[in-house]
């Protein structure tokens, strides 16, 4: 993408879903900072982010980033338009990764960063139903691993816990939550949902497909991780929740070895290329 589509992308962007109001609005429409001199302030600061060894600076820096984000996907959820969102979210998202200090862009390439995307797919989106795991006894409340794939197990024999595999680092505990049936063009792909039992907790979707290593990072994409704010909705009445593949993401990892993400495990393995959401080439 070239600096003067850019431009034009995130002035079409602004116009879309309407323009927000409100003490919030300066933050939404700038994401990198309210002010001309704000923004300068970010650019003056080389340091970048370390997810595993931060300061008290960096985590305010760090704070404001995940506020961010949270607003851009709160604008995501309420635009009735998904094209229109996403363009949105495009613009924004990229503003963030070239002007925060947070950003994992490293900083020496930053000022140049370009974002690209798969082109905006309609069939790439979805409702779909949470089927839901339930543990069986006590075992299956405390174990499981990354590696083992409950796709063939009946849904009461899947282990809720498990650690997820790491780019950096050692694994991460999550629970399954569930799991939904996604019904792409070559038939029906199953991506389990996470859950990170830590504090506050988060739901977390990440997932491989068959562009790894080539078109997107090849550790794999994110489709949500609502505990940073990603969050695409859903209906909770009626046990649903929204994934849209033209908002996958690539983890901070993505961007250099400082950072630490956890990865789709086996069975978050797709065998076909989603070619929408967020791409490396």
């Amino acid at each position: 993408m070239t600096i003067r589509e850019s431009a034009k992308l995130r002035r079409d962007a602004n116009s879309l879903c309407g323009t927000p109001t409100g003490p919030a609005a300066a933050r939404r429409s700038s994401p990198a900072g309210a002010t001309r001199a704000t923004r300068g302030s970010f650019a003056r600061r080389p340091r970048d982010t370390d997810a595993m060894n931060v300061t008290g600076e960096d985590r305010l820096q760090l704070t404001d980033w995940r506020r961010r984000v949270g607003e851009l996907y709160a604008d995501v959820r309420g635009c009735a338009v998904p094209a229109d969102a996403h363009a949105r979210w495009r613009a924004v998202r990229e503003e963030l990764y070239r002007n925060h200090a947070a950003s994992p862009v490293p900083p020496d390439r930053r000022a140049g960063f370009r974002a690209i995307h798969f082109p905006y797919d309609p069939a790439f989106r979805y409702e779909l139903p949470l089927i839901r795991i339930e543990a069986t006894g006590p075992g299956d409340a405390t174990s499981g691993d990354a590696t083992s794939d409950p796709r063939g197990r009946a849904e009461a024999a899947a282990p809720l816990a498990l650690r997820l595999p790491i780019s950096a680092g050692q694994p991460l505990a999550f629970e399954r939550v569930g799991w939904v049936e996604v019904p792409f063009e070559a038939g029906l792909r199953r991506l389990t949902l996470f859950w990170l039992p830590e504090y506050a907790g988060g739901l977390f979707m990440p997932f491989r497909d068959a562009t790894n290593g080539s078109a997107t990072y090849g550790g794999g994409r994110y489709l949500l991780d609502t505990g940073k704010g990603a969050d695409l909705g859903g209906d909770p009445n009626r046990g649903t929740v929204v994934v849209d593949f033209n908002f996958a993401y690539q983890p901070s990892c993505a961007f250099g070895p400082r950072w630490s993400c956890p990865l789709a495990p086996l069975e978050n393995h797709l065998d076909l290329e989603v070619r929408a959401g967020e791409r490396i080439a």
